[in-house]
């Protein structure tokens, strides 16, 4: 299923960019947007998660520089029977998890310093086992994708915008066009409804369960997910933050559910915090208890 919704997301991917080119410049551009495209898909195929990766600073981790968290990634991904991803942490004090990757092989997981300063040891390693078990489902492709999609959508719009607004005083129609107007009107929304489209509420509660089994403390998960939302809400975030946006879906918490608003739960990237943490608590009683 998730080949079936990257194949789509590179599809609109196109789609999108050729209906600015012809509406730019009819059929060259067009022509020129669907060569773009192409590239855009191929390096958004083999590069998204070194892209996503980069737009946050990750730093790799190793045995040598932070040997805790890297023997608690290598333990987990043994025991969910995964190869050992890349680990790398984000200097942020948003505290946050996400995976990343096309595939299990090519798997990496990176955490902020706010997480590593708030969590336990043992809810750090329930936030682990849940982004690992995203790399396990192949849930990292879609993610790291729309990502990046989203973020060049978001950027084209912002140019479109400029070119609306500051375009050629002198055109022969004069004023600006309103076909570019209307385009940049809409583009924005369509960025988040690609992300929505591409990113199952549903997985999220996957990995929630994969998540307690392969780490084999549901409640430990379920407390880091509670300190986390609660700092998502009460916390400082930096405003008004585009790369933080286009990528909120890829978090363990969405860093921007703090935001209210008439279509934020419409459009929210992750279920509600409760319902996964009472999952996890409904897991936690059905597991034996250890001795």
């Amino acid at each position: 299923m998730n080949n079936v919704k990257t194949a789509v997301l590179l599809a609109l991917m196109t789609g999108l960019l050729m209906v600015i080119g012809q509406l730019v410049a009819g059929r060259t551009g067009l022509l020129t947007m669907f060569v773009i495209s192409m590239a855009m898909n191929i390096i958004s195929y083999w590069n998204s998660d070194k892209i996503v990766l980069s737009m946050y600073k990750a730093q790799p981790v190793d045995p040598s520089n932070n040997p805790t968290l890297y023997n608690m990634v290598a333990r987990l991904a043994q025991n969910g029977g995964l190869p050992m991803p890349k680990v790398y942490v984000i200097d942020s004090n948003v505290p946050n998890a996400f995976a990343t990757g096309r595939n299990p092989e090519h798997g990496a997981v990176a955490v902020t310093t706010g997480i590593m300063d708030l969590l336990t040891d043992d809810e750090i390693e329930g936030v682990l086992a849940h982004e690992l078990t995203h790399i396990k489902h192949r849930d990292t492709l879609i993610s790291t994708i729309a990502a990046t999609l989203a973020g060049v959508i978001t950027m084209i719009a912002n140019m479109m915008q400029m070119f609306a607004i500051f375009g050629r005083s002198d055109d022969r129609d004069g004023g600006n066009n309103p076909i570019v107007m209307l385009a940049t009107i809409i583009l924005a929304p369509i960025a988040a409804a690609l992300i929505q489209m591409a990113i199952s509420r549903s997985r999220e509660y996957l990995a929630d369960e994969g998540g307690a089994m392969m780490s084999g403390k549901p409640l430990s998960l379920a407390s880091a997910l509670a300190k986390i939302d609660y700092y998502s809400k009460y916390g400082a975030l930096p405003a008004g933050n585009s790369q933080m946006e286009t990528t909120s879906h890829m978090f363990i918490i969405n860093p921007l559910s703090h935001l209210k608003g008439g279509m934020s739960n419409l459009f929210s990237t992750h279920p509600s915090t409760e319902s996964r943490i009472e999952q996890l608590k409904q897991i936690a009683s059905r597991m034996p208890v250890r001795s």
